[in-house]
């Protein structure tokens, strides 16, 4: 189905009828408001004039717009206003005062230096929910300083882990630390709007980018406070889980298998012929596993070289070992259960092609979220946006004159 052929509104969706300003740029800010679009929230994304929100020129560019522009702002209406000048930002308080969030992921100081003090902007509009994310949070001793997601990502904890023992670390590959803040504020608006329900009061959210990380670090800290350990580095491995890794197969492959249940541990080893291992009663449990977890990583990995990686996972899918293979992003595209689940959706450009982008997660079962319009041209709703604030054709036009406002 090309989802911008699909009939809008033709079930209410969970957030139809929020109002959301969107003030953030890149990836943190718009991807949260891309998930409260993609449920039915009316979210107008303002951004600067003529040059638009810098994502539009990340990546790869089809008829020189990202392609990643699509996912990021599908679902939104786009504004363009300069907000140095003082109209801009008394437009801003206009939108505010009906709106019921507001998020933006810019410098701590920034809103600040506008005017847009949020406490002013709830002191006009008492039910806002303002999202503030940031590399640091908007205290503490770091909160001026700038912060991206791959700084986030090493001070929370999970850059030291992402490497083989011994080499450098490196970066998970697609944005994590910001796309994990963007789900963070999601939940604390979600929370946010719960209790606006029996105070009938907005409040902030600060959302700092490595605490987002930090927040996904499992036992890392109880493990050092309560005994020193570090966790260091560890490759393919789950560290203290055993057995779980990834195995080179006869074909050059990998499999990637997860034998760390009690019950698992048995049927994996029955598999592979390891029966000895499978009825030592000191590899009952995980525990005595960890300590031998390299006689196990060797045994297994002496059956994967024997076949090959197709003939592996279906063995292992044969007695319920939970493995996979390591996909690349035409795996995914080919797969049949990303198909069936609607992972993959197909949208219709403007000049008629097609594009292949995510589809809408999480899923409900009653009221599911959808994919409605595509993600607008710089300022492409300014005009309806200014008018719905009760401008006029007159003062829109002047507004433009001055380069307060922009439409492409």
């Amino acid at each position: 189905m090309k989802t911008n052929e699909a009939v809008k509104g033709s079930q209410m969706e969970p957030l139809s009828g929020l109002k959301v300003i969107e003030m953030g740029q890149l990836i943190a800010g718009p991807f949260a408001a891309k998930t409260l679009a993609d449920f039915g929230a009316d979210v107008v994304k303002i951004e600067p004039p003529k040059v638009g929100d810098a994502l539009r020129k990340w990546r790869l560019l089809k008829d020189g717009t990202s392609v990643w522009w699509q996912v990021q702002s599908r679902n939104k209406r786009s504004l363009s206003l300069d907000l140095r000048q003082a109209d801009a930002q008394d437009i801003v308080r206009a939108l505010a005062k009906e709106a019921d969030i507001l998020i933006e992921n810019f410098r701590p100081g920034t809103l600040e230096g506008w005017g847009l003090d949020p406490d002013k902007l709830i002191e006009l509009n008492p039910k806002l929910i303002i999202l503030r994310i940031s590399g640091y949070g908007q205290t503490g001793p770091y909160k001026d300083k700038p912060g991206f997601g791959v700084v986030a990502e090493a001070m929370g904890g999970l850059r030291h882990l992402t490497a083989e023992p011994g080499r450098v670390p490196v970066r998970v590959g697609v944005s994590i630390g910001d796309t994990l803040a963007s789900l963070h504020g999601v939940i604390g608006i979600l929370l946010a709007l719960q209790e606006r329900h029996r105070s009938g009061k907005g409040q902030v959210i600060d959302v700092a980018l490595y605490e987002a990380v930090f927040n996904c670090m499992e036992s890392l800290l109880p493990e050092y406070s309560a005994f020193g350990e570090v966790r260091q580095a560890a490759g393919s491995a789950l560290p203290g889980i055993a057995p779980s890794n990834a195995y080179q197969c006869a074909d050059g492959g990998y499999v990637l298998v997860a034998g760390n249940g009690d019950s698992i541990f048995k049927r994996l080893m029955r598999l592979i012929g390891r029966e000895d291992l499978g009825s030592d009663p000191a590899l009952e449990n995980n525990d005595g596993r960890v300590k031998r977890v390299q006689e196990l990583d060797q045994a297994i990995g002496t059956w994967a070289k024997a076949v090959t990686t197709d003939k592996a996972l279906e063995l292992l899918d044969s007695v319920a070992v939970p493995a996979g293979r390591i996909y690349t992003v035409a795996d995914i595209a080919n797969d049949p259960h990303y198909r069936a689940r609607e992972n993959i959706q197909v949208i219709q450009m403007q000049d008629g092609s097609n594009l292949e982008v995510p589809g809408v997660l999480p899923k409900l079962s009653r009221t599911p979220g959808s994919i409605k319009t595509l993600a607008p041209t710089i300022g492409q709703n300014t005009d309806e946006v200014l008018k719905e604030i009760g401008l006029s054709e007159a003062q829109i036009a002047s507004l433009k004159e001055r380069g307060v406002a922009f439409t492409q």
